[in-house]
């Protein structure tokens, strides 16, 4: 499968009609795959924040402490892995009114290799310099989307133009989910998991 990852972002048309010839299962994909990429995330920032410090234009790079880091890339981590589930099952949910019959495992697939370049762009935790880190995030983002309108309409075998709709609706839901995030961040925040510096 890392195969697959890798091969859909270097040339996606061919990989994807390989991936929907192939039985991946929803477990396959996490066991294969997704317990070690959205490890990257997290473990990065993690690894950047307490050894490197993070920058806010260009200024001064303040650490965190382990202590507090620790957690919030624990919680990081299993948030990626419940956000990945959350996105395949609103797919599934979907599916049905864009023409596609494809099942969950088919959605889970779908969902997995489009977040890869999300992933992969958590490497640039290790330099946690404000401006670095979001210039990786929306050349990732820009990539995602990429693969995901190049996918459905393989993935999901349906029409261009369903495929089109299904996309821009896969992306609002995500947007949704992106935003869930920050929302559940910013209540664990206030329940005392917040980040603490170092002097």
């Amino acid at each position: 499968m890392f195969q697959h990852l890798f091969g859909v972002i270097y040339h996606p048309k061919a990989q994807w009609e390989e991936i929907r010839e192939e039985k991946y299962t929803w477990v396959d994909c996490y066991k294969n795959d997704l317990v070690w990429l959205a490890a990257i995330p997290p473990l990065c920032m993690f690894i950047g924040a307490t050894q490197m410090g993070w920058s806010v234009g260009g200024g001064e790079y303040i650490k965190m402490t382990l202590a507090s880091a620790l957690p919030i890339s624990v919680a990081f981590y299993f948030a990626l892995l419940t956000g990945v589930y959350v996105m395949a099952k609103s797919v599934h949910w979907m599916e049905q009114t864009y023409g596609a019959d494809a099942g969950f495992d088919r959605c889970m697939v779908l969902t997995t290799y489009t977040s890869t370049p999300l992933f992969i762009a958590g490497f640039a935790g290790l330099w946690p310099a404000l401006w670095f880190v979001v210039f990786a995030g929306l050349l990732a983002m820009t990539y995602t989307i990429y693969l995901l309108y190049n996918g459905v309409e393989t993935v999901m075998d349906i029409p261009e133009e369903q495929a089109f709709m299904f996309g821009t609706s896969i992306l609002t839901v995500g947007l949704v989910v992106l935003v869930g995030m920050i929302v559940t961040s910013t209540v664990l925040w206030g329940m005392g998991m917040m980040p603490v510096f170092t002097q």
